[in-house]
Order: structure tokens, then sequence, then C-alpha cells
């Protein structure tokens, strides 16, 4: 305080409390008086409306920095937003406390509420060098926000590190003081968003606070774990965990390596018999059908290709559903019976990259390509040349089937968001509908039955539906 105006006891304790807290309420003569004094030497200014209560100016920040520290000088209890961001390494902090003992520090060390909102590394590096420590107080604003746009912009934090930090704001209980925190209490989209990363890595990272030790989500936190390697590590037992963290890096990636490939192998067991017990249980529904119809309705269960049969289809659609190749498709309409009229008109699900094989089948069942619909499901997938966030309902017909009449045409894109695994949404099924009401219909890879269509597949229902015969 060098420099600075002496100030006495009661002046001294004044002038502490509005530079910790950000405001003073003088309720009594002394203290009051003691304001008014310091308010004619440009130290507090008075809060409009309030005669008693006051405000440190900014050149009592400069003069007094020193009276926010706690008798102690040791310790100021940290903001609970301080804790987002992980604290310095011990050879890292020596490092910033050297830079401050040769140059100064820097940036000021903020408070609210007599905590250390931001700027842990630097108090901690102050004391080791020996260095007092210059303090502001945090007095408008989101303080959320405040941190985020602080430590975001100056700290290098991997994808990892910045789930780890959305997770945190995404689970804070809905209790916190809102004045405290801010705009604390994200929802998991609105957290991921801030932090630029994806929701699913948002809930990897909850997954490992709520599952996994507190060394595994520190561990994340300070940048020597990846998300990847760490939720592999949380579905061990607590005693594991703590035992392949004691490991250096190169054994703990490896026992990680070695827990998946176990995981995958038992979900590819699990995979073929779903798939064998689907098949067989829909044995009655997916034979001959015995009869033609004008309008069809189907969803092929297209295979992609993948590089390992056990690695590979752990979110494809073999663990949804039977698959069948292209060619198993096309040669699917004559083993059935070629179940279409010769009038007739085909309405057929394609992804992206099997538009040339969804184009190959509509020819080998006897129909031509002549417009399509779009589904958008609002949120972007994934894709080799281009995130996926649609797909291809083609419309193929033969011989003189009609087309919708004027002003009965449907928009040709339709947003709904996607629900279950390849699930389409009821729109398209009720469209049909609309547009051939008295026609008998028959939908192709049919999951559930819908009244008033013939229902063909492995998982048609057979309870109260018309199943193919």
């Amino acid at each position: 305080m060098s420099g600075a105006p002496k100030l006495g006891p009661t002046m001294l304790q004044v002038m502490r409390t509005a530079l910790v807290e950000g405001a003073v309420s003088t309720v009594d003569a002394s203290a009051q008086k003691a304001a008014l004094s310091m308010n004619g030497r440009g130290l507090l200014a008075r809060l409009p409306g309030a005669p008693n209560r006051w405000a440190p100016t900014e050149r009592a920040r400069e003069l007094y920095p020193d009276l926010v520290l706690p008798d102690a000088a040791d310790d100021l209890p940290h903001h609970l937003l301080a804790g987002l961001f992980p604290l310095f390494s011990e050879p890292d902090l020596q490092a910033l406390a050297a830079d401050i003992a040769a140059n100064g520090q820097r940036e000021p060390i903020w408070l609210l509420d007599g905590q250390i909102l931001d700027g842990r590394n630097r108090f901690a590096a102050c004391k080791i060098a020996g260095v007092a420590p210059r303090l502001r107080v945090f007095d408008g604003g989101d303080p959320l926000e405040f941190v985020l746009s602080l430590n975001l912009h100056r700290r290098h934090l991997s994808e990892s590190q910045r789930a780890m930090v959305a997770a945190k704001i995404a689970i804070w209980q809905r209790g916190i003081n809102q004045t405290t925190v801010g705009s604390a209490n994200l929802q998991t989209r609105t957290a991921a968003r801030r932090l630029s990363v994806s929701e699913r890595s948002v809930f990897t990272a909850k997954r490992i606070d709520q599952h996994g030790v507190k060394a595994l989500s520190e561990a994340v936190r300070e940048g020597r774990l990846t998300l990847h390697v760490a939720e592999t590590l949380s579905h061990l037992e607590d005693q594991a965990q703590e035992h392949i963290l004691k490991l250096d890096k190169r054994e703990i990636m490896q026992r990680a390596k070695d827990e998946r490939a176990k995981s995958q192998q038992m979900r590819h067991v699990v995979r073929l018999a779903h798939m064998a017990h689907k098949v067989e249980n829909g044995r009655a529904t997916a034979g001959q059908v015995g009869q033609k119809f004008p309008v069809i309705y189907a969803d092929p269960p297209w295979r992609f290709g993948v590089h390992s049969e056990v690695t590979g289809r752990e979110k494809s659609a073999e663990n949804h559903y039977p698959t069948m190749t292209t060619d198993e498709i096309c040669a699917l309409w004559e083993a059935i019976g070629a179940p279409g009229k010769r009038d007739a008109v085909l309405f057929l699900w394609a992804t992206n990259p099997m538009l040339p094989d969804a184009l190959r089948v509509m020819d080998a069942w006897g129909f031509a390509y002549v417009h399509h619909w779009i589904w958008d499901k609002g949120v972007a997938g994934t894709g080799y040349w281009g995130r996926d966030r649609h797909e291809l309902l083609l419309i193929g017909r033969r011989g003189d089937v009609a087309s919708p009449l004027p002003g009965q045409q449907p928009e040709t894109v339709h947003c709904e968001r996607k629900g279950a695994h390849s699930v389409k949404p009821a729109f398209y099924a009720e469209t049909i509908e609309r547009l051939y009401p008295d026609m008998p219909r028959l939908e192709m890879f049919c999951r559930d039955a819908r009244p008033g269509w013939t229902a063909w597949g492995y998982e048609a229902g057979s309870s109260d539906d018309e199943v193919a015969a």
C-alpha cells in the first residue's frame, strides 16, 4: 500500500469489506463517518438510491490490493466456478511463479463473494514467488460466462478436457444460488455448444464423473487421459480403476484396449444370437405373398461394408435387425411371389451411400424411377463425404399408375427428429394412405403392421394385423 492514504482501524475494516464483497453497508455512525471520509478522498462511491451503501472505486482497488487477503495470508476460498478448470501441475506452477517473480503479475486474481472466481494458479504462484497478489472484485455480468471466456481463450484444452467442463456445468443441481453461478445448470446440449464439443462427448464425460473413481475424472481434466480411454475404464470396479491408474500411460492405454476388445467380442456374440432369434421368429411373416398389390412401401435392410465383423458393426443395423445384401434384396421380389400388380407404384427407402443400390433394386423389381421425397432428420449424423441428416424415399412406377392429383402432392421435404434405429416417421405411410386411400397396400420389411396395410417382414406383428401369406 506504498503511497496510499493511511486509513484508521474503522476505515480499514470498511474498505476491506467493500473490496472483498464488492460493496459495504454502513449500519453504525462510526462506519458511516469513515465511509463519508473515504468518499471525499475518492476511495468509495455511494450507490444510487442507497445512502448507506458504498462501492470501492478503481483508485481504491489500485491502492489497497492486499486488503482482500485473509489475515493469515495463506488461503482464499475457491469459488465453485473456479473448479471448472484444472490446477497447474507442479512444474507449470513453479514456472508461473518464476515468471511472476521476474516480470510481475500480469493478470489480476478475480474475486466474487470473497472467493477466488478466477486465478487460483496465479494466487498460488504469487505465494511461491513472495509477491503480493493483485486482486480485483468481479462486479457485473454473468460469472459463468466470465470464467469460460477467460479460460477457453488462454488455455489449450483438449476436446476431452472441454467435455469434462461441460459435464460439470450440466450436472450441477438446480438448487445452486443463481446469483453466484449465473447461467450454470445448463442442459447438456447447451453446455456442449458453449464448450464446442459434441453432446455425445458430454454424456461420456458425465458417465466418467458419475461411475469412475475421482482419480479417473481428474486424469481427464488434467489432460493425462482421453475420454475414450477413461470411459472404458469407468466400467471396471473401483479397485480395478485405481490399480490401473497407478500404471504408466502406455500400460493404461493397453489395459483400456484389452477391455474394449473383451466388450466388443461379447457384444458380437449377443448380436449374432439376436439376429438368429429375429429370423426364426419372423419366418411366419416373411414367406410368400399370396396376392398382388398396386401400392408397395419398402424399407430394405441394407447391409453396409465394414472393416471388421467384430468391431465394425458396433453401430450398424445388424445390432437391431437382420440385414441383406443388395443382390439378395433384388432376388427377393421373385422369391416371395412378385407381389406387385402390372400397374403399381413403389415407395423405396434409401440412404445416401446406398442410392445406386436402391435404383438397382427398383429396376430389378420392375419399376422405373420417377421422383423422390426427403426425410430431414433435423440433426446431422456421420458420413465420409458429408454428415448425413436426411434419407431418401424413392418413387418408382410400372404400367399405368395414377400420380397424385394437382394440389394433393406433398412437399418433397419433411423435417422430423429421428427416433429408434431406422424407424421411419409415420408421416410417410400416412401420406401414401391419403394419396391412395382405397387401394390394397403392402408394406415390406415391416416392423409394426399398420391398420389398412398388409405386412411382410421378419418383424411384422401378427396379433391384430393382416399379414402377408
